[in-house]
């Protein structure tokens, strides 16, 4: 036997991901990309209107409230979407409704002040207002940290080795969104699994007329076909005799939303009426918004990968934010019941189809502004069953979080150093969060608990998050412990060149903005 030479047994590390159909800037044919874009919507329902579908009910809101905020959450994040595609970080990132401002949201929902008002519709409209008028507040942090350019400065202490469990954890930190979900109805879950997993992976390589039909279309050929399979057994009455909460997770006529959906409605700034101002729910949505801007920058880096492109530079990445916190903002005044986010699964469906396209994406948010306005047409896929959704996550989430550990190949992990930092901080970004949980869920409050709710807001939320619990512990190791000899066993040879919009000739092709706007807006 020939001895094996050492190119044979190791890999070289890629800046960019291979095997990708369609990069950034790269475009399929407009049937092609039209498609891709309609599975990327489809795949944006899930959280549009999950994250309602379990707020307004706590308001006191009913159906048509409920189908209104749905309705909002999907045309502020259309718009959201193409403006940060357009002016923001150009990546091709879908804009959503974000879980993390969930534990502020319920303790707004919880202040004694709203909870004593016993109309349920005065009730949902002053919660709603409360909401609104923190959100707009809030929404200052991500404006000011991004258009300062203060993100880009912070940016500096970033390195491959920090983002790792940054990255990672925005896909492993959202696990609970998964199977735990699937579980809920296994006769509909695990079929969607097992098929989307089957089309997209094993049957790739089927094709029609030199397409990977199978590979590239798998979500919404896999939904279409478990959608019908689930309307079947609903028809059937396969769960008549079920218990309630099953019917919910597993009927196709509980949503509620096509008979409450109007034929067109289109949402406008302060439809729920004027906000509300508390410097308590303010200062507690803010930790939130900082919350969102941990997330979304592991969110970008992913994306990056997964589009092909180069990391984007410190200041793309901070005119990004502030172009998400005008996200906020006009959350804030249109009424979306939460803050918005990079949509982390939809980023994993970019790796899924192996097309990181912009255009595709832009044509995504189209979808997502049509069909809200269409009230009864979107509502029609908006009912399809969380646990389809749930089963694409267990995918989707799952590709985001193995982008993160990709860039470990820019690091030495046979430095004891480093395998410190990543082990601590993946460990207490899972641990640290699921402690807060469980205390939350046993004494119905955070374990922060003290007199002042808004500094219990912000502790609670901050750290019921795993990606940002998963920041303070790697970025504040990696740039204390033993980091003066350790630049490049960290991999800051490699970063430092993407630092800069020019240093990288790849970096003026992905991240140049539209319209020859560089000349009014230089980058650093």
């Amino acid at each position: 036997m020939a001895a094996i030479k050492p190119e044979e047994i190791s890999h070289p590390p890629m800046e960019q991901l291979q095997g990708l159909e369609y990069c950034i800037d790269s475009n399929p044919s407009w049937g092609e990309a039209i498609a891709l874009g309609f599975q990327h919507y489809i795949l944006a329902l899930g959280t549009a209107v999950m994250i309602p579908s379990f707020l307004v009910p706590l308001m006191g809101g009913t159906d048509d409230d409920k189908v209104r905020v749905v309705q909002t959450l999907l045309f502020i994040g259309g718009i959201n979407t193409l403006l940060q595609t357009l002016f923001g970080t150009r990546l091709p990132t879908v804009i959503g409704g974000s879980w993390a401002f969930m534990v502020l949201v319920i303790s707004i929902i919880r202040d004694s002040s709203l909870q004593s008002i016993t109309d349920p519709h005065v009730r949902f409209m002053s919660t709603m207002r409360a909401i609104q008028g923190a959100l707009i507040v809030a929404s200052s942090v991500q404006i000011i940290l991004g258009y300062s350019q203060l993100w880009a400065i912070c940016s500096r202490f970033f390195s491959p080795l920090g983002m790792v469990p940054v990255i990672s954890l925005v896909g492993f930190g959202l696990l609970d969104k998964g199977f735990p979900v699937v579980g809920q109805c296994v006769e509909i879950g695990v079929p969607m699994l097992i098929l989307f997993v089957a089309f997209s992976q094993y049957l790739k390589h089927f094709q029609t007329k030199q397409l990977p039909v199978l590979e590239r279309f798998a979500l919404i050929i896999s939904v279409t076909v478990i959608w019908a399979y689930a309307h079947l057994l609903t028809a059937s009455g396969a769960y008549k005799h079920h218990p309630e909460l099953t019917q919910n997770n597993c009927r196709t006529d509980r949503a509620n939303l096509i008979s409450s959906a109007p034929w067109i409605k289109i949402p406008y700034p302060l439809q729920w009426g004027a906000p509300t101002f508390d410097a308590g729910h303010a200062f507690g949505m803010m930790s939130a918004v900082f919350v969102s801007l941990i997330e979304s920058t592991g969110a970008y880096k992913a994306a990056s990968r997964l589009a092909s492109a180069t990391p984007p530079p410190a200041h793309v990445l901070s005119r990004g934010i502030g172009w998400q916190g005008i996200g906020i903002l006009l959350a804030g005044l249109f009424g979306t019941v939460t803050g918005f986010t990079v949509s982390v699964e939809n980023i994993g469906l970019l790796g899924s189809t192996r097309v990181g396209s912009r255009r595709v994406i832009q044509i995504s948010a189209g979808f997502m502004i049509f069909f809200s306005i269409l009230g009864k047409f979107g509502a029609l896929f908006a009912s399809i069953p969380f646990t389809i959704f749930a089963a694409l996550y267990c995918v989707m989430f799952g590709l985001v979080a193995s982008v993160g550990l990709s860039f470990l190949q820019f690091t030495n992990m046979n430095s004891m150093r480093n395998l410190f930092i990543i082990g601590v901080s993946l460990f207490l970004g899972f641990s640290i969060p699921e402690y807060f949980r469980e205390y939350t869920v046993a004494a119905h409050h955070g374990p922060a608990h003290t007199n002042a709710g808004w500094f219990n807001d912000f502790l609670n939320t901050i750290f019921s998050s795993s990606p940002t619990v998963a920041f303070i512990v790697a970025v504040f190791m990696d740039n204390t412990l033993d980091y003066k000899d350790s630049a490049k066993d960290r991999g800051m040879p490699w970063w430092f060149k993407f630092r800069t919009f020019k240093g990288d000739s790849r970096n003026e092709e992905f991240y140049t903005l539209p319209f020859n706007l560089n000349r009014f807006f230089p980058p650093s």
